[in-house]
């Protein structure tokens, strides 16, 4: 009898619309509340380092005299202490996705203002 229940969900799901997306193509619309991913204005970053202080897991690294502000995205959980922190208002939380990170990278905040992620050779 299991065999007749199965082969009915097999036919069923043949002649049905799929489950999934095409995301590239089809991107989902985000939720009012979705975390989303960091962004920094850099016009009005002091580079104080109270982000990188405040961030549970280390994915922030603020060097003052340097005025170089990067986020490790494997790290990063996307919280939002570094943003509730931040004295000037420079970090936001954008409630769009992140790209996809396939390897351990830093990005600094002007890679990030630009848009320009450079890659790491493999």
């Amino acid at each position: 009898m299991p065999y007749f229940t199965m082969a009915g969900k097999s036919l069923k799901n043949l002649f049905s619309k799929p489950a999934t997306r095409l995301y590239p193509v089809n991107k989902r619309q985000c939720y009012p509340f979705t975390r989303g991913h960091i962004s920094i204005n850099v016009e009005t970053c002091i580079f104080c380092g109270i982000c990188a202080k405040k961030c549970p897991t280390d994915a922030l690294s603020v060097a003052r005299k340097e005025k170089t502000w990067e986020i490790e995205r494997l790290k990063c959980i996307s919280c939002g202490c570094c943003v509730e922190a931040c004295p000037k208002d420079s970090l936001s939380m954008n409630p769009t996705y992140s790209s996809v990170v396939t390897f351990d990278n830093k990005i600094s905040a002007k890679e990030l203002y630009t848009g320009e992620i450079k890659e790491q050779p493999s």
